[in-house]
C-alpha cells in the first residue's frame, strides 16, 4: 500500500478526476435525498410512493449506463490514443442509441404511469402519488439519455470539471425548485410530489443545454449532424461488444434492485418509508466510489489505449488497493450517521426501528458494494471484460439474493431487517469470485484499432 502512496504523479491524476466525478455523483445523489428530506417533511406517504416512482427512472439509467459505459471504455481507450475523428463517430452512436431508450421510457411513464406503480406498491395512497409524479417527471427522462452522452463524453476527454459544474448546477437548480414547488413558496401553489417531478423537468431541460452550449466551446467535443448519421461496422461491432454486456449487467442490477424495492414496498408503508431513508443514505456514500470507479477506468484506460500495458495494470492495482480503503472508510461514516438520520426523518415509530436495523446491515455491505464497484466497473470495464458482471450478477444476485429476499417476505415471513438483509447478500458474496478474476489480468487489453 506504500506504493500507492509514494506515487505523486499517479495520486494526483486519479484526484484529479475522482474530486469532480465524485463531486457530481453526490450532487446527483442530493436529488434524491432532497425529494426524501422535504417530501417527509410533508407526509411519509408521498416521500416513500416517490421513491418507488423513482425506481422507474433507476432502471432507465441502468439501461442507459450501457451507453454511457462504452463511452467510457472506448472514448478513454482513443482519447489515450489521440484518435479524434473515432471519437466523434463513438458521440454519434451513443447519442442515437440514448435517444430511443430515453423515448421508450418518457412514452412508459407518461401514458402507463399507474400500472408501473401497481408494480412496486399496493397501497392506494402510495399508487396515486407516485403516478402522478411519474406523469410529469416522466417528460425530464426524455432528455436524460442525451444529456448523459454528452457528460460521459466531456469526463473521458478532459473536461470532469465543467461536467461536474453541469450535473451540479442542474442539482442546485433541483433542490431549489423542489422546496419552491413542494412547499408553495413565493405565492406559488404547494404541489407536495408533483412539484418535485416539475422541479426534475425544468432542471433536466437546464442541463441539457448547458451541456450543448458548452460543447461548442474551444477544445471540447461538439456534435455534428454527419456524427449521428456516419456509420462504421468495425467500430460498432466494438462498440455492441463492449455494451451488450454492460446492458446486460445494468438491466439484472437495475431489475435486481427495483425488485427488492417492491419486496419492501409489499412488507407496508413503514418498511417502504425505512427503505426509502436508506436508499438515500446508501446513494450519498457510494458518491466516493462512483467517482474513483470513474476516474479510475478512465486512467487505465488511457494507459492501455496508448498500449502502455504494464502501467495500465499497475494502475488498476493501485487503484483496487484503494477500494479497499473506500469500504471501511464507508462503513465508519455509515455508523456515525445512524443516530442523526433516525433522528432527523419523520417517521412513525415501528418505521423508525426498520430504519436502524437497516441502517446498520447497510454498513458492512458497503464494504463489498465499495470494492465491486471500483473493480469491476472501473478496472474491469477500463479493458473492456465487461461479461464478468453479467456472470457475477446472474449468480449472486438473481440466483441468491432475490430468491432469498422473496422467500423470507412471503413463504416464512421473516422479520422486514432480515429481509433487508438478504437484499444485501449479493455484493458480499461475490468478493472472492472478484477477487479470482482480478488476478487473471484478463482486462489488460488494448481495444484501439
Amino acid at each position: 500500500m506504500e506504493h500507492v502512496f509514494q506515487d505523486k504523479v499517479f495520486l494526483r491524476r486519479l484526484g484529479s478526476l475522482t474530486l469532480p466525478l465524485a463531486f457530481q455523483a453526490l450532487m446527483l445523489a442530493l436529488v434524491a435525498a432532497c425529494d426524501a428530506v422535504m417530501l417527509g417533511r410533508v407526509e411519509q406517504d408521498s416521500m416513500a410512493a416517490v421513491s418507488l416512482a423513482t425506481q422507474i427512472q433507476f432502471i432507465q439509467n441502468m439501461v442507459l449506463s450501457a451507453v454511457t459505459g462504452s463511452i467510457a471504455i472506448l472514448g478513454s481507450q482513443y482519447y489515450g490514443k489521440g484518435d479524434r475523428d473515432t471519437l466523434h463517430k463513438i458521440f454519434g452512436m451513443s447519442v442515437r442509441i440514448a435517444l430511443l431508450i430515453s423515448l421508450v421510457f418518457c412514452v412508459a411513464c407518461v401514458g402507463f404511469s399507474r400500472q408501473l406503480m401497481y408494480i412496486f406498491a399496493e397501497d392506494g395512497a402510495l399508487i396515486s402519488i407516485g403516478s402522478g409524479y411519474l406523469r410529469i417527471a416522466g417528460w425530464s427522462y426524455l432528455l436524460t439519455g442525451i444529456s448523459q452522452c454528452y457528460l460521459g463524453m466531456m469526463r473521458v476527454t478532459g473536461h470532469a470539471k465543467r461536467c461536474a459544474w453541469i450535473s451540479s448546477g442542474a442539482v442546485v437548480l433541483n433542490i431549489i425548485l423542489n422546496g419552491v414547488l413542494i412547499f408553495g413558496l413565493f405565492g406559488i401553489p404547494a404541489m407536495g410530489a408533483n412539484g418535485a417531478a416539475l422541479a426534475t423537468v425544468i432542471s433536466r431541460v437546464v442541463e441539457l443545454t448547458w451541456a450543448v452550449i458548452s460543447s461548442k466551446q474551444a477544445g471540447f467535443l461538439s456534435l455534428q449532424l454527419r456524427d449521428l448519421l456516419v456509420r462504421d461496422p468495425l467500430l460498432t461491432r466494438d462498440y455492441f461488444r463492449c455494451g451488450l454486456p454492460l446492458a446486460g449487467a445494468a438491466l439484472f442490477w437495475g431489475v435486481g434492485f427495483t425488485s427488492y424495492t417492491a419486496i419492501m414496498g409489499h412488507l407496508g408503508p413503514d418498511a417502504a418509508a425505512a427503505n426509502s431513508v436508506s436508499a438515500v443514505v446508501r446513494d450519498l456514500m457510494c458518491c466516493l466510489c462512483d467517482g474513483i470507479s470513474a476516474a479510475g477506468g478512465i486512467i487505465v484506460g488511457n494507459e492501455l489505449g496508448a498500449g502502455n500495458l504494464e502501467r495500465g495494470k499497475l494502475y488498476g492495482s493501485r487503484v483496487a488497493k484503494l477500494s479497499v480503503l473506500v469500504g471501511f472508510f464507508s462503513t465508519a461514516v455509515v455508523l456515525l450517521v445512524t443516530p442523526l438520520v433516525v433522528r432527523f426523518m419523520l417517521l412513525t415509530e415501528v418505521a423508525r426501528d426498520y430504519l436502524i436495523g437497516m441502517m446498520v446491515v447497510m454498513a458492512f455491505y458497503m464494504i463489498g458494494r465499495a470494492i465491486n464497484t471500483v473493480v469491476i466497473n472501473g478496472i474491469f470495464g477500463a479493458g473492456g471484460d465487461t461479461l464478468f458482471d453479467v456472470y457475477s450478477l446472474a449468480v449472486c444476485m438473481w440466483c441468491i439474493a432475490i430468491p432469498l429476499a422473496l422467500l423470507g417476505a412471503f413463504v416464512f415471513h421473516w422479520p422486514v431487517v432480515a429481509v433487508y438483509a438478504c437484499t444485501c447478500v449479493d455484493e458480499v458474496g461475490k468478493l472472492p469470485w472478484v477477487f479470482y478474476h482480478y488476478k487473471k489480468y484478463l482486462w489488460v487489453k488494448d481495444l484501439t484499432r
